[in-house]
């Protein structure tokens, strides 16, 4: 078996991580430009952890300009084996307040100004997205949910708009229109790379608005994002601490094959692959490209 290394991405608000052991900060160099930050290397009860924050500290970069393929390079070649992603977000359900927690399970990407893939001309992969949330990663993360006693949803879709200004009325309204239970700018592409990197993946999304749709709540804005989100970071912070002491110590294997993705992916001859792209690859997909 391998060791369990999980990995935390954080949003808005998420910037640091109480209650760990042995942190250092490191830089982690990659192919695929800058990263959002260094990443935080720590344990909690023995167990290997990586933090990175998605916007930088003090949140410093937009969702459209965050470099999601550096990102994920990065977190890989840290060891990551599994990657929670926890971001605010806005709801389309009445039964989905401010301050509620959504494991989401379903994504429609509406983003358009994104590097979406590692692979490309010169080495072309398409990986399965039937299911983009790994759930035996989802029921660790429910788990620790419910021992740390925080009000949340299991199953959710999530859509990814662009950003970084928030949903006209009319986008709110087609939106939930589809269905859709929460919506943010983050987690596309970033749970598709996690698949192409053959990271499990999970998300957690913190409800802190009701969007622009509600008649009976003001259209959503910084500051009523800023108020929920003190208490989102720290219901969050106690679910971090929960997942860490109940996560098995070994990487368990994916029941749907995330950690797997590129068995069956890669589609290119290989000696019609790019060389320059294949070394790029080396953490993304060493594993299959000798």
């Amino acid at each position: 078996m391998t060791q369990a290394v999980l990995g935390l991405v954080g949003g808005s608000g998420f910037y640091d991580l109480p209650g760990i052991q042995n942190p250092e900060w490191r830089r982690v160099e990659s192919p695929w430009g800058e990263p959002s930050d260094d990443i935080l290397f720590a344990e909690i009860d023995g167990l290997p952890i990586r933090f990175l924050p998605r916007h930088g500290r003090g949140h410093r970069i937009s969702p459209t300009d965050i470099n999601y393929r550096a990102n994920i390079d990065c977190l890989k070649r840290a060891g990551v084996t599994d990657l929670v992603s926890v971001s605010a977000c806005g709801s389309f359900k009445q039964e989905l307040p401010p301050g509620k927690f959504v494991l989401v399970d379903q994504f429609i990407d509406r983003t358009f100004a994104r590097e979406k893939s590692f692979f490309g001309t010169g080495l072309v992969a398409h990986v399965s997205l039937g299911e983009p949330i790994s759930p035996g990663l989802a029921d660790q993360v429910e788990n620790a949910l419910k021992a740390a006693n925080i009000d949340h949803a299991r199953g959710g879709t999530y859509l990814a708009m662009e950003g970084p200004q928030f949903s006209t009325r009319a986008e709110s309204l087609l939106y939930k229109s589809w269905g859709c239970d929460v919506i943010g700018m983050t987690n596309m592409p970033e749970a598709k790379l996690a698949r192409e990197a053959e990271l499990c993946y999970a998300t957690v999304a913190m409800v802190t608005d009701f969007d622009s749709w509600h008649d009976d709540h003001d259209n959503v804005d910084v500051a009523s994002v800023l108020a929920v989100m003190k208490s989102n970071t720290e219901k969050a912070q106690a679910l971090v601490l929960q997942l860490a002491k109940l996560f098995p110590r070994e990487h368990q294997p994916c029941p749907i094959g995330s950690d797997r993705a590129l068995d069956v992916a890669l589609i290119t001859a290989p000696e019609a692959r790019d060389p320059a792209l294949v070394a790029k690859l080396d953490a993304v997909a060493g594993r299959v490209l000798g």
